[in-house]
């Protein structure tokens, strides 16, 4: 059993900033989140910025993701400043990787950048729910089941959403993912946020069960599990982290259902429960379900601190590296 109690912060906390206190809490599992929380291995947002943007202006004709393409945009990839797709990028972060493929497809039917005869012609009012769709996606939103649109267009940004996320892991590992797992291999510490395996260890000594929760599709091959890995945190039976839950290519899955399923089956109670992350679904996710959330945010990273605070998140730390962690939760 694992106690949470912030009183230890003080009114100093040094680079903690706390945004609501919790005062003391029992604590039983821990939720992280990988990419940005912890690894450091995935320079996405560039990547994602410019698969958005050539989603928005290619056209998405039948070849858009083809091996010809998929090396141009490599060289692309940080070239230039893509302001809509760049500010997506911090707006959208946690969300899955689906979702935030389908703005960028709804972007181009709203820009009309789709082939000809590709989808029906829409009226002005399904033009405009599309459009809602996209500004409710850039605003956290994932799910739109209360929206009836015409099959075609349904079926076209699935296909297409589907694609472009396989197009966009292609381009990250060409621009970077391979290369620095490689490194982190090598060397993991480089590739890790600092502090980040010390306080993993800390919260399994507490008795805290560890599980990583991503919006990256999980394989034996590759991928999220070889990341995990490269920086010393492997996951599954008897692991540090007990099991390492993640997306699909082809079947939305936001990180709160994911969440939410994996309570329900190891039959956990959100209220002894913590959440830690970088991204808005995480956070939004467990300050809703009433857990400890923690979100890992740089010092300068205004805007996303801006934004978690308004989803509700308990503390802001800039790493994991402040003595305060082993006085906040003990065993």
């Amino acid at each position: 059993m694992a106690w949470l109690d912030d009183s230890v912060l003080g009114a100093d906390p040094a680079g903690i900033e706390i945004v609501r206190a919790v005062g003391r809490r029992e604590i039983t599992h821990a939720i992280h989140d990988v990419d940005g929380t912890h690894s450091l291995i995935r320079d996405w947002p560039p990547v994602m910025s410019l698969s958005i943007h050539w989603a928005m202006t290619s056209g998405l004709e039948e070849n858009f993701d083809s091996d010809e393409n998929l090396e141009k945009l490599i060289a692309r990839v940080g070239a230039e400043p893509l302001p809509e797709t760049d500010d997506f990028c911090v707006e959208s972060a946690g969300l899955s990787a689906l979702t935030q493929m389908e703005y960028g497809i709804r972007r181009a039917v709203e820009r009309g950048n789709v082939p000809a005869g590709a989808v029906p012609p829409l009226t002005r009012e399904q033009k405009l729910l599309s459009a809602e769709i996209a500004r409710g996606i850039w605003n956290g939103r994932e799910r739109f089941d209360d929206i009836d649109e015409p099959p075609e267009l349904t079926e076209f940004i699935r296909e297409r959403s589907t694609r472009l996320f396989k197009l966009y892991e292609r381009i990250l590992n060409g621009a970077c993912r391979d290369r620095n797992t490689a490194e982190a291999l090598a060397a993991p510490e480089k590739f890790r946020v600092p502090g980040s395996l010390e306080f993993m260890q800390h919260l399994a000594d507490c008795g805290v069960e560890n599980y990583f929760v991503t919006g990256a599709v999980i394989y034996d091959d590759g991928g999220m599990a070889e990341e995990v890995k490269a920086v010393g945190l492997e996951a599954g039976p008897g692991k540090l982290v007990r099991e390492l839950r993640g997306s699909s290519w082809d079947r939305k899955m936001p990180k709160d259902e994911v969440m939410r399923e994996l309570f329900a089956e190891k039959d956990i109670d959100p209220a002894k429960a913590l959440v830690l992350g970088d991204g808005r679904t995480e956070v939004a996710a467990g300050a809703s379900m009433g857990c400890v959330a923690m979100s890992r945010l740089p010092l300068d990273a205004e805007r996303q601190r801006e934004l978690h605070r308004e989803l509700g998140t308990n503390y802001i730390f800039p790493d994991w590296t402040s003595p305060l962690l082993a006085q906040m939760i003990t065993g």
